[in-house]
């Protein structure tokens, strides 16, 4: 029997990166997995990848309607939720001088204003006894080279583990945030690293880690895992760096 069997399991961002990842990694182990995206071709990819225990709905987390017809469907179909990982996020480096209006509101609506009403909109739906997986990223303990923006947003999502933590404790539901750093996923790309760059560009960052690599996506994965099963029974407001040691040594 899987670690999550039986479990309701929701990731948003659950289409791509460690967000489909751990999607995966949670059917695996035996939970029903609802996953979120903005675009729904690559949402209903997802699913075919994660198999007959995953559904997907199209919703971008920053839009209150549409995480009230997310919370609608799941309770239509699975009547509850036991386990919450907050995963979209996005990230537009800039530096400080070039950061403008459109690029830091998109950034704190999505990954803060996104992650804190994914889980208050949740709350009715959620079990006692539930988990709250936050993402957040090393990037808001570690300063980063034109990531102000991003780091705030994310030093946000980490404030808000312990605030949930405290909050939701009467209730026996664990919150606990997950901070990866450099991982191999498609936000690279997004990031401005053209193909033929990625692996100069990885190379570069490995040089960095303590481990002398970036990061897989199932190893977020398996990390989240613990976080959202049992195994971490005694564990809540916790900031768990999955980042090779670059932000601790």
């Amino acid at each position: 029997m899987g670690k999550l069997a039986g479990k309701i399991a929701l990731v948003t961002g659950g289409n791509s990166g460690i967000g489909l990842a751990t999607a995966q990694r949670f059917a695996q182990e035996g939970a029903e997995v609802i996953i979120t995206g903005r675009r729904q071709q690559v949402v209903e990819t997802a699913v075919g990848l994660i198999g007959e225990k995953a559904t997907g709905v199209t919703a971008d987390v920053s839009r209150s309607a549409d995480l009230d017809d997310l919370y609608q469907h799941i309770a239509k179909r699975h009547g509850r939720l036991d386990i919450i990982v907050a995963s979209a996020g996005i990230i537009i480096p800039a530096s400080t001088e070039q950061v403008d209006e459109q690029q830091f509101a998109a950034q704190f609506d999505i990954n803060v204003k996104g992650v804190f009403y994914t889980v208050q909109k949740a709350l009715p739906l959620l079990s006692d006894g539930g988990s709250i997986v936050l993402v957040s990223s090393i990037a808001h303990l570690k300063a980063l080279e034109a990531h102000t923006v991003y780091a705030a947003t994310k030093a946000a999502v980490r404030s808000f583990a312990r605030s949930w933590a405290a909050e939701l404790k009467q209730r026996n539901i664990r919150v606990n945030c997950l901070s990866p750093g450099p991982v191999h996923t498609p936000i690279i790309g997004k990031m401005g690293v053209k193909d033929d760059q990625f692996a100069e560009f990885e190379a570069m960052l490995a040089s960095q880690i303590p481990l002398g690599r970036i990061g897989r996506p199932d190893e977020l994965a398996n990390a989240a895992l613990f976080l959202a099963s049992d195994d971490s029974s005694f564990v809540t407001g916790v900031d768990l760096c999955v980042d090779g040691g670059l932000s601790q040594l």
